[in-house]
């Protein structure tokens, strides 16, 4: 384990010096973009776990922090905020950008897409161009494969596959993807894209901008009734977290210059998560029924084949068993008065 030598900090940067007695020339120095967050703490956990040195940046805004990682360093930031950016990649001297933070709300995108680009658009511009002006080595970036292709004309979804966003969402995700490849042709700045599926697992606020699983979840323990939008038909692609922090950890080295889905190529229905957690949570009663919501995407599930060829991952917790774990850490967590 790294020994801590010494700490101090510079504007809103900080910077941890390590010592390494074990050399550990792999040991990659890793700033993470909305590491207090769902999805971005448990690869903030997992690049820990193998031994790298771990910042997080985040405004808090949607972030927890609850989530956060002891072992890493912790930066109160805006990704919009070009001094402050500035100022934590001149010192911080980082290897890797793996980017989480983002406006991910579908709905709010819609309700105020100068936000939603704000933040997704011009808040990734000042890091990636912050990254080649310090010699960042690579940028991992998260995008959204649900959201940039509308409906489908196959399934399951592949990468080439036209992207025909139904959404502001999807708009401003997609556009940060053509700044990385110009960004690498110009300045040879080296990245990968990661489209995500629907992400799901512990820590999934249901309160929040979350997915299904944490709603239906949610409303089950405080003794209210789900309701499902239409006829619960429509198909998703749902990936556990820890699988998502596996393919960030195997993209680190792999999937140069690529745009990847991290999908399983399955979809489950609704109605199929909504038999899954009435088993686990012992619930007895039915879901509401209410009326289709405007612009929502019928069906779409993703190929995992590329992730496979290039990162050489593929999803190993499936979606009942992810279920359970789930549930279980709720409860626990419930029990403990970490999450309400």
């Amino acid at each position: 384990m790294a020994e801590l030598c010494c700490l101090f900090s510079v504007g809103s940067a900080i910077r941890t010096y390590y010592n390494n007695p074990e050399g550990h020339s792999n040991n990659l120095r890793i700033l993470i973009t909305g590491g207090a967050g769902f999805i971005g703490s448990h690869v903030t956990d997992r690049f820990i776990r193998d031994g790298h040195e771990v910042v997080v940046l985040d405004n808090l805004v949607t972030g927890d922090k609850r989530n956060l990682n002891p072992r890493a360093r912790f930066v109160n930031l805006d990704i919009r905020d070009r001094k402050g950016v500035e100022q934590l990649l001149a010192e911080g001297r980082f290897d890797v950008i793996d980017h989480h933070a983002a406006q991910m709300d579908v709905r709010k995108s819609t309700e105020d897409p100068l936000y939603d680009a704000e933040v997704n658009i011009l808040g990734s511009i000042n890091l990636i161009a912050a990254a080649v002006r310090h010699g960042v080595g690579k940028f991992i970036y998260v995008s959204t494969g649900g959201a940039v292709h509308g409906e489908p004309k196959r399934l399951p979804v592949e990468e080439g596959d036209p992207v025909n966003p139904e959404c502001q969402y999807g708009i401003s995700k997609h556009t940060v993807e053509h700044y990385l490849y110009l960004y690498r042709l110009l300045y040879k700045l080296n990245y990968v894209v990661l489209r995500y599926p629907n992400v799901f697992g512990p820590r999934q606020n249901p309160h929040g901008e979350a997915g299904v699983i944490a709603i239906f979840t949610g409303k089950i323990m405080d003794g209210e009734t789900p309701t499902i939008f239409g006829d619960g038909e429509q198909l998703r692609d749902y990936v556990f977290v820890e699988d998502v922090a596996e393919a960030n950890a195997l993209a680190l080295k792999r999937g140069d210059g690529e745009i990847v889905n991290v999908g399983s190529g399955k979809g489950t229905s609704v109605n199929e998560l909504f038999g899954h957690l009435k088993k686990h949570l012992r619930f007895g009663g039915e879901a509401k029924h209410a009326p289709l919501r405007p612009g929502e995407i019928q069906r779409i599930y993703l190929s995992g084949r590329k992730a496979r060829q290039v990162l050489g991952w593929e999803p190993r917790v499936g979606v009942e068993e992810g279920l359970r774990r789930t549930v279980e850490w709720v409860e626990q967590s419930r029990c403990s008065g970490q999450w309400r």
